[in-house]
């Protein structure tokens, strides 16, 4: 009887599973979009977000960042946070900028930034993504003070000047969708054309350490509480005249030397940026188990103390 029952419960577990898999969560197709047939494109409303940037939303959202997320970040993962001292040379609205490879990311830029800071502060996020059913829209923009951008088409939506002119700092990362083996992909030209247009500077920070800690495919981190850094870089100022094309790639510079300084010494990383030989964030030309294996080397101890997380 008893090994009936451990069957029973074997097999519906399974079953469980199977469904789990094949149900449809959302609105995505399920259909391969290189095999669905053409129609012509229905035009999308935009989801509200600006009730979440209210003083009844943010007063929730410090509760939930702080009090809920803070606290279980700090139990999955070791957050090593410096460089803070450069955002007190801000003196108005900026745009944020960081490498992507992991859901972990804006938890981390938001949960690291001081309070004032973060209360003012809101995050692009992918239409097709995060805005395609109305739970996980709501969920996000409370939760992230997020507002959506379309990443396809080379669309962008106005939301990012707006909250620009009303003094929020806005967290843009410009490789448009997580890493897939957690190097740096090409930066666009997003970040640097908001910049530019609105005449701000653009905060550059490096994260090291959250694709291994919760890699593309996960819900979770991985047990083991890995270490992740967090390191944020001066302020970049377009110069008089210069484009977002040629913007963009001070950017990406910016960001790959943080990682580089994360990875060896500020002294060394400083030297390389110099004399113009800082490595590339892009990763060894390589297989894709192996450009993985490097990926997720683990975050080096901090040659200082860092900042505590709060």
């Amino acid at each position: 009887m008893g090994a009936n029952l451990v069957k029973f419960g074997r097999d519906t577990a399974r079953d469980v599973r199977v469904v789990a898999r094949g149900w449809r969560w959302g609105r995505r197709p399920q259909v391969p979009r290189s095999a669905e047939p053409y129609v012509i494109p229905k035009e999308t409303s935009v989801f509200p977000t600006r009730w979440a940037r209210t003083p009844a939303a943010i007063a929730v959202r410090e509760v939930l960042l702080k009090g809920g997320l803070n606290a279980v970040m700090r139990f999955e993962v070791n957050p090593q946070v410096s460089g803070l001292d450069s955002l007190t040379k801000l003196h108005g609205p900026a745009v944020i900028v960081a490498n992507h490879s992991s859901h972990l990311d804006t938890p981390l830029v938001l949960c690291t930034l001081p309070d004032a800071m973060r209360r003012k502060t809101a995050v692009a996020a992918a239409a097709d993504y995060f805005f395609d059913t109305w739970w996980r829209a709501t969920a996000s923009a409370i939760m992230f003070n997020t507002f959506p951008i379309e990443r396809r088409g080379g669309k962008l939506s106005q939301t990012p000047g707006d909250l620009l002119e009303d003094g929020w700092n806005v967290v843009v990362f410009p490789e448009g969708t997580r890493s897939p083996d957690g190097w740096m992909e090409r930066f666009r030209m997003g970040a640097a054309y908001i910049a530019v247009e609105h005449g701000v500077p653009v905060i550059p920070v490096g994260i090291k350490g959250s694709f291994a800690a919760m890699p593309r495919g996960r819900g979770w981190p991985v047990p083991g509480r890995p270490t992740v850094a967090v390191r944020y870089g001066d302020p970049l100022y377009p110069a008089e005249g210069e484009s977002p094309r040629d913007f963009a790639p001070r950017i990406s510079a910016a960001v790959s030397a943080l990682l580089d300084e994360e990875a060896t010494t500020w002294w060394e990383a400083r030297r390389r940026v110099a004399s113009g030989t800082s490595p590339s964030q892009s990763g060894p030309d390589a297989a894709r188990w192996r450009r993985v294996w490097e990926s997720t080397t683990p975050v080096k101890p901090a040659t200082s103390k860092p900042r505590a997380w709060k």
